[in-house]
């Protein structure tokens, strides 16, 4: 199958491009930069390009990785975003009726999950951890960015509505190499360990999922999945996650302390948001190659930690 993605050249883009080659797809990248997987350079807001891409590639079905994220905020105005994220998902949906695709593919975010509340956790009198699956809401993005990531989920919803197209979308998690923009404890490879026991996955997991999701999205409809590595806790712990979570760990993971001191680091004093993947893994057979377990065994076996941290890591729409 002959497949469009966007963001080709940004760090999701390059771990799925060739792992769309090796599932036997032939990869069109688009991006607005060059890159390895990049054979288009254009925007997704510039429907005349779209079109182009279109005619010129013939493509059989789209991925749209391609976004202005969080930290985009700072370096971009409002409507950048609306553009972007909007707009431009707006064109490929257009597009991708007016090709006959079957099938779409969309790039979303947890983020868009966090309004005020949840993000208060603890110190905003949470009770318990805030268990984030497909049902949670009601939805009030906190930023631009997550405003327009959940409007064009409502525009894939609308298309699969008006056109029958099938649409996966994909909240992921965390999986950006670079260090927290707001925490700066514990460490960045740390906290990058914490976050497996709550919201984060592999970025080989986050482009495994996607090629899953382009296979199972034939007769799926318009379905949401959250994409984050399998938390070890159950709902009804929730409360005891926000009260004492190493009490918690520990009865999963009873060397997960002395393992973490070894090294010199800490493990969360309290969760307040779990994410909760189970729906992917049910609907699509999906399972995670990363989690908590795995870091364990790495730490344990002085190996190498298997995900990416780079405090140094720049996008490349940033150094462009």
């Amino acid at each position: 199958m002959r497949v469009l993605l966007t963001g080709s050249s940004g760090w999701l883009g390059r771990y799925l491009a060739p792992m769309l080659q090796a599932a036997g797809h032939e990869c069109v990248g688009l991006d607005i930069v060059p890159g390895a997987y990049t054979q288009i350079i254009a925007s997704v807001a510039d429907r005349t390009a779209i079109d182009q891409a279109f005619a010129d590639y013939r493509t059989e079905a789209v991925i749209h990785a391609g976004a202005l994220h969080k930290p985009d905020i700072a370096r971009n105005p409002a409507q950048a975003f609306i553009d972007t994220n909007v707009s431009g998902t707006l064109n490929l949906l257009e597009a991708a009726i007016a090709a006959g695709h079957d099938r779409f593919v969309f790039t979303s975010t947890t983020s868009l999950m966090i309004r005020a509340d949840v993000r208060a956790g603890k110190e905003g009198g949470a009770q318990q951890a805030w268990w984030l699956d497909e049902e949670f809401g009601p939805l009030r993005p906190r930023n631009i960015y997550g405003v327009t990531k959940l409007a064009a989920e409502h525009l894939c919803r609308l298309y699969h509505e008006l056109h029958g197209l099938d649409v996966a979308i994909l909240r992921t998690g965390r999986f950006f190499p670079e260090d927290d923009d707001t925490h700066s404890e514990p460490s960045g490879e740390n906290l990058k360990a914490n976050e497996f026991l709550n919201r984060r996955l592999t970025v080989e997991d986050a482009a495994r999922a996607h090629v899953t999701a382009l296979g199972a999205a034939p007769g799926m409809g318009c379905e949401t999945y959250i994409l984050s590595a399998p938390p070890p806790f159950g709902q009804a712990e929730a409360a005891a996650l926000i009260d004492d979570a190493p009490a918690v760990i520990a009865r999963h993971f009873p060397d997960a302390a002395d393992i973490y001191a070894r090294r010199g680091w800490t493990l969360p004093p309290y969760i307040d948001r779990v994410y909760d993947p189970s729906k992917f893994v049910r609907h699509t057979g999906f399972r995670f190659d990363t989690d908590f377990a795995t870091i364990l065994n790495a730490l344990q076996s002085d190996g190498p930690l298997p995900y990416a941290h780079d405090p140094d890591y720049v996008s490349p729409i940033v150094r462009r």
